[in-house]
């Protein structure tokens, strides 16, 4: 890993996700968890705070950044609810078939290189009934937005930690397995409009019903 990937990456990632705006969408979703939650891309823990530790009884934090790991002690420290890392990709989810209730999902689908071994890995893990709680930024609804963004988006990653502008989070998560069964879309205050597209909402295991 580069000293920029190391160092100076998880400051910005940092500063750039935790935005008052972007807080506002987090807690949208976050503190819907409950039961044992994976969290895909923990980065420096930023939702832990949301979470709500009447309904959730642990977190697995699945973040292969160092630097991001780094970064979290501070947020680790002040959780209220206990966490355990998982130091791998999200191509790697070292927990059994249908063992958790609740995957969150915010802000990391646009980096994974595999996103749909990802989130086949993601379904895996998730229990039948169990929900996936996602916000994530992707691909705009506009034909010039969309223009940028794939004419961007190959430099882009490159100094953003691989991060893509123009993945559809919709046709993604459907891909992946998954039934969205809520979605919410909108533009992020503040934010450029090739990279502040947000779709939040909640997902299901595709083939099995919706609890809740």
């Amino acid at each position: 890993m580069s000293f920029y990937e190391d160092k100076i990456l998880p400051h910005i990632i940092d500063s750039a996700c935790s935005m008052e705006s972007v807080m506002q969408l987090r807690a949208k979703v976050v503190p819907l968890a409950n039961g044992e939650v994976l969290e895909v891309g923990m980065g420096s823990g930023i939702n832990l705070a949301l979470y709500d530790a009447s309904r959730v009884t642990k977190v697995w934090g699945l973040e292969p950044s160092l630097g991001m790991r780094d970064k979290a002690q501070k947020n680790l420290a002040n959780s209220p609810v206990p966490v355990t890392w998982l130091s791998l990709r999200g191509e790697e989810i070292p927990l059994p078939d249908n063992s958790i209730d609740s995957v969150v999902l915010t802000f990391t689908l646009c980096s994974i290189p595999d996103w749909k071994l990802a989130l086949q890995q993601m379904w895996r893990t998730l229990k039948p009934g169990g929900k996936l709680l996602f916000c994530e930024h992707g691909r705009a609804p506009e034909i010039n937005i969309q223009k940028w963004q794939d004419r961007i988006t190959p430099v882009w990653k490159k100094f953003a930690g691989g991060c893509h502008l123009n993945r559809p989070v919709k046709n993604y998560l459907e891909e992946g397995g998954f039934n969205v069964e809520e979605i919410h879309n909108l533009y992020v205050d503040k934010a450029p409009r090739i990279a502040g597209y947000v779709s939040y909402g909640v997902a299901t295991k595709a083939g099995f019903a919706k609890t809740d």
